[in-house]
C-alpha cells in the first residue's frame, strides 16, 4: 500500500525492501537530504529559457518582415505582368516569408521536453517516489500553464516547488508568487496602481488576478472571510512584482524585479490590518501573513490529505495535519511525516483512483524500465487528458474520482499500445510474482494466467483495479 498510496508505485523488489517497515521508510525518504531535488546543470534558468525564445521570436519576425518586404517588391516589378505569373510571383513571395520564418526553431519545445525528460527519469527511479509525488501536488498546487509560458514551465517546477516542498510554507509561498512565471502565468505583469507614475502616465490600473488566487487557491481557500476589499487591497499591495523584458535586458531579461514606477502608493489593508511599506517587503508581509493564518493550515490540510488518502478524507486525519501545520509554523516535512504516521491514512481501502500521470508513471515502473521518450510520454498524457504542465485552470487539475473516471477508457489504449512495446522483455507473471506481490486478487491472477498472448495479459494486469486505485 505505501509504494501505491504514498509513492510511485511499486518496481521489482521494492516491496520487499519496504515490507518490514514502510512507515519508517517513508519517512526516511523525507530526511534524505535534497530528496525533492534533481540533477538538471544542464538545463537553462526559466530567465534564460525566456530570453531565448524571445530572442528567437524576434529573429523570426525580422526574417519574415524582411521577406514580405521582398514579396512586395517583387509584386511591383511584376504590375504590368499577366495575371498567371502575378500569381506565380505572389505564391512564390508567401513561400519565401515561410521559409523565411522557418529558418529559426523556436526552442520552447526543447525546453520543455528536456525538462519532462528529467521529471520523468526521477519519477521512475525514485526508490519510493514519495518526495516525488510531493513534488507534484505541490506543483499543481501552484500551478501555472505551459500554454502561457511554455519555455519557463519546467525550470518553475525546479526552481520554486522542488527546494522547499520539505520546508516551510511561507518559503515556498514566496518563491512561486514571486517567481516570473507565476507573474506572467496570472497577468501580474500587466498591473499597476492606478495612482503609481506608470498608471498615471498610461491611463492602465490594477490587475485582481494573482492577488484573488493567492487568497482563493494558493492560502486560504474559498469562502474563508475575505472579501472584494480585500482582493483590492492586496492587489494594489503587489503592483510593481513583474520581471525585467528580455528585449530591455539580454542578461537578466525575465528575471523579477519589483518597479517603483507601478507600485500603488500609500498604505493598503488586507484582512483588516494595515500593511506601510511600499517597496517589495509590503508584498512579501502579507504572504508571510496568510502563510500562518489558521484557514491556510485547514486547507493545505485538507488538500495534501484528499490527495494521498480519499476523496472525502477522514476529518480526524484532518484535524492532526491541521494542527502539525500551526504547531510547526508550516512545516511541510512535518505536515507529510504526520500523515503517514497516522493510522486513519492506512485504514481505507484503496478507493482512490490515480490519476493518469501516476497510472502511467506507476505503469512503467512495474516494467522495471527506467527511461521513457519524453515526447511520447507527454503526448500521451494529453491524450489522458492531464497534459504535463497544462492544467486547465489555475485551479490545477482535479482530484477527485468524477473527473477522471470517464477517461479510464482511453487508459486502455494507452496501455495496449505501451503493452505491445515492452511485452517480449517483460513477464507478467514476473511483475505479478517480485513487483505487486500480494497486492494482486485471485481473480485478476487467475486471468492474467489465462491471457492468450504477454500483451494481453500485460494490459489485464495494467487496467485491473488493484493496478488504477491506491
Amino acid at each position: 500500500m505505501a509504494l501505491h498510496r504514498f509513492g510511485m508505485g511499486p518496481r521489482p523488489g521494492s516491496i520487499t525492501a519496504i515490507e518490514t517497515d514502510p512507515r519508517g521508510a517513508l519517512i526516511a525518504e523525507l530526511e534524505r537530504p535534497s530528496a525533492a531535488q534533481i540533477a538538471a546543470s544542464a538545463l537553462p534558468s526559466s530567465a534564460k529559457a525566456y530570453r531565448a525564445v524571445t530572442d528567437a521570436n524576434a529573429k523570426r519576425q525580422a526574417k519574415a518582415i524582411v521577406a514580405k518586404k521582398e514579396q512586395d517588391a517583387k509584386r511591383i516589378q511584376m504590375a504590368e505582368a499577366s495575371a498567371m505569373m502575378e500569381g506565380a510571383a505572389q505564391g512564390a513571395g508567401e513561400m519565401a516569408e515561410k521559409t523565411a520564418t522557418e529558418a529559426v526553431p523556436d526552442p520552447g519545445r526543447r525546453f520543455y521536453l528536456d525538462e519532462a525528460q528529467v521529471r520523468i527519469a526521477a519519477a521512475l527511479g525514485a526508490e519510493i517516489g514519495f518526495a516525488e509525488r510531493l513534488v507534484w501536488f505541490w506543483s499543481n498546487h501552484f500551478c501555472i500553464s505551459a500554454n502561457k509560458i511554455r519555455s519557463m514551465s519546467g525550470a518553475y517546477e525546479r526552481e520554486a516547488i522542488r527546494p522547499h516542498v520539505l520546508g516551510r510554507f511561507t518559503d515556498l509561498l514566496l518563491a512561486t508568487e514571486g517567481h516570473p512565471a507565476m507573474l506572467f502565468y496570472l497577468d501580474q505583469t500587466v498591473s499597476m496602481g492606478a495612482n503609481s507614475i506608470a498608471g498615471i502616465n498610461r491611463t492602465r490600473g490594477l490587475n485582481e488576478n494573482l492577488a484573488r488566487e493567492i487568497l482563493e487557491l494558493h492560502t486560504l481557500g474559498v469562502r474563508t472571510g475575505y472579501t472584494q476589499e480585500d482582493v483590492i487591497g492586496f492587489a494594489n499591495v503587489l503592483t510593481g512584482w513583474t520581471l525585467l523584458p528580455p528585449g530591455d535586458n539580454p542578461e537578466h531579461g525575465g528575471e523579477f524585479t519589483f518597479n517603483p514606477r507601478l507600485h500603488e502608493p500609500g498604505a493598503q489593508k488586507v484582512l483588516g490590518k494595515s500593511y506601510v511599506d511600499e517597496t517589495v517587503e509590503q508584498g512579501k508581509a502579507v504572504l508571510r501573513d496568510l502563510a500562518a493564518h489558521p484557514a491556510t493550515a485547514t486547507h493545505v490540510a485538507t488538500k495534501l490529505a484528499r490527495y494521498f488518502i480519499a476523496d472525502t478524507p477522514p476529518p480526524v486525519l484532518v484535524e492532526r495535519m491541521t494542527k502539525s501545520f500551526l504547531d510547526t509554523g508550516g512545516d511541510l516535512k512535518e505536515v507529510a511525516s504526520t500523515m503517514v504516521q497516522s493510522d486513519e491514512a492506512w485504514s481505507g481501502p484503496p478507493s482512490k483512483l490515480k490519476r493518469p500521470s501516476e497510472w502511467v508513471i506507476g505503469m512503467v515502473r512495474a516494467t522495471g524500465l527506467t527511461q521513457a521518450d519524453p515526447a511520447r510520454f507527454t503526448d500521451g498524457q494529453a491524450l489522458l487528458g492531464e497534459p504535463l504542465w497544462r492544467p486547465p485552470s489555475p485551479k490545477g487539475f482535479p482530484d477527485d474520482e468524477i473527473s477522471w473516471i470517464d477517461g479510464t477508457g482511453r487508459r486502455l489504449d494507452v496501455a495496449n499500445n505501451f503493452a505491445e512495446r515492452v511485452a517480449g522483455q517483460v513477464d507478467p507473471q514476473d511483475v505479478i510474482e517480485t513487483v505487486l506481490a500480494s497486492l494482486v486478487s485471485p481473480e485478476v491472477k487467475q486471468a492474467v494466467g489465462r491471457a492468450e498472448s504477454r500483451q494481453q495479459a500485460l494490459v489485464l494486469l495494467f487496467m485491473s483495479a488493484e493496478f488504477q486505485r491506491r
